[in-house]
């Protein structure tokens, strides 16, 4: 990327300020009992992510609807939803990362029982939170559970992590690597613009449209966190470098070489882009979404 950031990464920076706050206010105090459990909780929220997934959900229901602000709570939620998974991703029987967005996990310095209950009460205040999101302009009023359980569930995140531990040691196909990406990290990158579209009261046929744009950000998303994983440092990403070679994970630079990896992830942006031109008043940053991903593993 060049010094001037992108049209996609000014939506994130206009918008991480406002899903922190909503995050604060919906969160449990670290004064409320238990106290370790909020702390726990806390700690990883507000570790310093980039907030994609609500910011995708607050930008989806903007293009639709013009307005982000009916998204917000259901925006909360994804985020709540996603630092569970990486809380739990981190664990010593998955994938036993001790470093996290540049500080220590959350089992590190929490412990691994206090970290397990954190992840498992983000899930569940995400979805309680979620349940009490107002509808906006959703049809549906299950629509919204629906769409997250969808994105979390076996067929989505938590099946895709089931599919990386079986898959350790084993050297895959780039399909099925690819199909594990898709449940493990696409699915909830997908949820989080159709929870926004069905939201903003978009169309069967845009969210058609919304869900085959995010299948395709999502595995280039994925492709290039496996790319850092080879070549970047962990002063740049947070966390250690050279851990999935070094555990046998399948990926897609492992299955096919980082170059074919690298064209694959242009291949999926550039189809995309081409999708991204349908997607209502914001089109530009969904365009420039795929600008973002293609130079964030270069």
């Amino acid at each position: 990327m060049g010094s001037t950031n992108s049209l996609f990464e000014r939506y994130l920076e206009r918008t991480r300020r406002r899903i922190d706050g909503a995050l604060d206010a919906r969160l449990p105090s670290s004064r409320e009992e238990p106290r370790p459990l909020h702390a726990a909780i806390r700690y990883s929220v507000f570790a310093g992510g980039k907030r994609l997934r609500p910011a995708l959900c607050l930008l989806a229901c903007e293009s639709v609807l013009g307005r982000s602000t009916p998204a917000l709570p259901a925006a909360v939620a994804l985020e709540m939803i996603h630092t569970f998974s990486l809380i739990h991703d981190d664990l010593p029987g998955m994938d036993d990362d001790d470093w996290r967005r540049g500080r220590p996990s959350n089992h590190v310095v929490f412990g691994e029982g206090m970290a397990i209950l954190a992840g498992d009460a983000l899930l569940a205040l995400g979805f309680q939170t979620l349940a009490a999101a107002p509808l906006g302009k959703a049809r549906d009023p299950r629509a919204l559970i629906r769409i997250v359980t969808e994105a979390t569930g076996t067929g989505g995140m938590i099946g895709g992590q089931a599919m990386d531990l079986l898959s350790e040691g084993k050297r895959l196909p780039l399909n099925r690597v690819l199909a594990m990406h898709a449940r493990k990290t696409g699915m909830l990158i997908r949820g989080s613009l159709l929870l926004g579209a069905e939201i903003g009261g978009a169309t069967s046929a845009l969210k058609r449209r919304f869900g085959d744009y995010g299948s395709r950000v999502g595995l280039a998303f994925q492709i290039g966190d496996d790319l850092l994983n080879v070549r970047s440092s962990r002063k740049r990403i947070g966390k250690a470098v050279g851990t999935d070679k070094a555990r046998g994970k399948a990926t897609a630079p492992g299955a096919v070489g980082v170059e074919r990896a690298e064209r694959e992830s242009e291949r999926l942006l550039r189809e995309a882009r081409r999708i991204a031109s349908g997607l209502g008043r914001r089109a530009a940053e969904f365009e420039s979404l795929t600008e973002f991903l293609l130079g964030r593993a270069s």
